[in-house]
């Protein structure tokens, strides 16, 4: 049974059915999914949820689907890690970490939309699916589609990283490398889409897409006792995530699953590709497009489809924003691994480093509950790190040259004391 009344365009209002459109032709902003949230309150409870799989799809009434899912059975429902040890790297008091890392089954937070996107498409009778796309979301379209038996194209900036190259052509997708930058990409998905009529996950489904970034909201939710911590991080690309958390919290307690939907919302950027951040800080809403420059390349978009509503969200909740260096990107990454001993990619590096520096600008209290999103997984993406990390040391196989080395590696180095002297 679908709760789904319909789409509705976000800016002019214009009513629209549930077909693969996005975008108004009153007004052409951007369409948006509308629930009967009066049935969803009648249908839905903690308890109706508690009794489901732990997957995304706990959550179906809120989704945009009409009949039982089609992919993803296995996605979402990631753990979320109270952090102690990065908790008190950072100087704060409660502190957790939504580790979409470890998103069945290609590692990121796309596995949440695009779980909905293939539904959706499986729906409408489409056989072909499609994407532009930094990295992760080629990757899971490429898998969700593989398990779907659909036909599949992906788009990508040309010099991805070869772990983000690799994880989608090995479920056997045309992958089709693009020579510039994601915004480059996406302009000739769209020409692309209308032409060849395939559905495009973050186009022509972009409505139903988008919906399924919500679950990242209601699983925190869930998992810290039906209530919204203080404060929740997110990094922020084509904005898609940031907005529909909001929109999650807000049809929590709409529905009456919890009380109290106050969470303050903070957007993470990179500065070589900040323009949200550049925005905010303007106190405009107008947002300028930047040519990315940075080590973040699954957030490396320009131009962000969605970068107003991003504004408007974080406004709305009294959350803020901040960007950091490739260089704090990298000690987010190692700091992250070295405290929690999760890996995270650039994006993931990122959130940590914008978390950190808004702790230490007072925008965080330190004895508030903080929750970080960490978005997708460092094993996609080694070679940004792999130039900062310890090489291996190479020794014969000989107890005398380990004894030595492990000397070497113990004892002070020249001119300082050893512990307790002095």
């Amino acid at each position: 049974m679908s709760f789904v009344k319909g789409l509705k365009c976000r800016e002019c209002g214009q009513d629209y059915p549930k077909e693969p459109l996005h975008v108004c032709e009153t007004c052409f902003g951007p369409l948006e999914v509308v629930y009967d949230y009066e049935r969803i309150k009648k249908a839905l409870s903690r308890e109706k949820i508690a009794s489901r799989p732990k997957s995304l799809w706990r959550y179906r009434e809120l989704l945009p689907i009409d009949g039982e899912p089609q992919a993803g059975l296995y996605s979402g429902f990631t753990p979320l890690i109270r952090a102690h040890r990065l908790g008190e790297a950072l100087g704060v008091k409660e502190l957790y970490l939504k580790d979409d890392s470890v998103n069945h089954p290609t590692f990121s937070y796309k596995d949440r939309v695009v779980s909905v996107a293939i539904s959706k498409a499986i729906e409408f009778g489409f056989d072909t699916v499609s994407c532009a796309s930094t990295g992760n979301l080629a990757n899971a379209v490429a898998a969700h589609a593989a398990k779907a038996g659909l036909t599949c194209y992906v788009f990508i900036p040309d010099g991805l990283e070869q772990g983000k190259i690799i994880g989608s052509a090995i479920y056997g997708p045309r992958t089709i490398a693009i020579q510039g930058n994601y915004d480059d990409v996406n302009r000739l998905c769209s020409e692309i889409a209308d032409k060849y009529g395939w559905a495009f996950v973050n186009v022509n489904l972009r409505p139903y897409y988008a919906e399924g970034a919500k679950t990242h909201g209601f699983e925190v939710a869930e998992q810290l006792g039906w209530k919204l911590p203080k404060h929740i991080v997110v990094a922020s690309a084509g904005g898609t995530i940031l907005p529909k958390i909001a929109k999650a919290f807000k049809e929590l307690k709409h529905v009456g699953l919890i009380e109290n939907d106050e969470c303050k919302i903070y957007a993470a950027q990179a500065s070589g590709c900040a323009p949200m951040i550049q925005a905010l800080k303007k106190g405009t809403d107008l947002i300028s497009p930047v040519k990315p420059n940075t080590i973040a390349s699954s957030i490396a978009i320009g131009n962000p489809a969605d970068g107003y509503y991003v504004l408007q969200a974080i406004k709305e909740s009294g959350g803020w924003g901040e960007s950091v260096t490739d260089e704090e990107i990298l000690e987010g990454i190692k700091l992250l691994a070295r405290t929690e001993g999760i890996f995270t990619e650039p994006a993931g590096g990122t959130e940590v480093a914008v978390t950190k520096k808004l702790i230490q600008q007072g925008k965080i209290p330190r004895d508030e509950s903080i929750v970080i999103s960490i978005t997708g997984n460092g094993y996609k993406t080694l070679e940004v790190v792999a130039a900062s990390v310890e090489k291996p040391f190479k020794i014969s196989a000989n107890l005398k040259n380990f004894d030595d080395l492990y000397l070497q590696l113990t004892q002070p180095a020249p001119g300082k004391a050893m512990a307790g002297e002095g």
